[in-house]
């Protein structure tokens, strides 16, 4: 699905309610399109573990406006399973990305600028 407005409809034909009901847990994930305008603005949170942030964000469950009471997890699975077929774990995406040089280089640390070694040495 392309837009997060075309998921919360897919929401109201499963759940009732209208889309407002379900659109800032969509948009939630799809915000991300932010930082990045292709497919790869997904891998920031939609996966299981962006899930289960979704249900701490919203809570645990939404009362929509008939009154029904819906699992943010089950909103939040039907949007993967739209986007995917499948919910993904992060570590699928961490698979696909080809370490560089620069993701991995630690630079040392200078004594000279951090006053908690000063002190240590007088």
């Amino acid at each position: 699905m392309a837009h997060s407005y075309y998921h919360a409809l897919s929401s109201v034909r499963q759940w009732g309610g209208t889309a407002d009901d379900f659109l800032p847990i969509h948009a939630w994930f799809d915000e991300s399109k932010l930082i990045s305008a292709d497919f790869r603005h997904r891998a920031l949170r939609h996966h299981a573990e962006g899930i289960f942030l979704a249900e701490r964000l919203f809570g645990v469950v939404l009362t929509i406006s008939t009154g029904r009471v819906v699992p943010v997890r089950l909103i939040a699975e039907q949007h993967m399973r739209e986007d995917f077929g499948f919910i993904p774990s992060f570590v699928d995406w961490l698979k696909e990305i080809r370490p560089q040089p620069w993701m991995g280089r630690a630079q040392p640390i200078h004594r000279s600028l951090d006053p908690a070694y000063a002190k240590l040495s007088e």
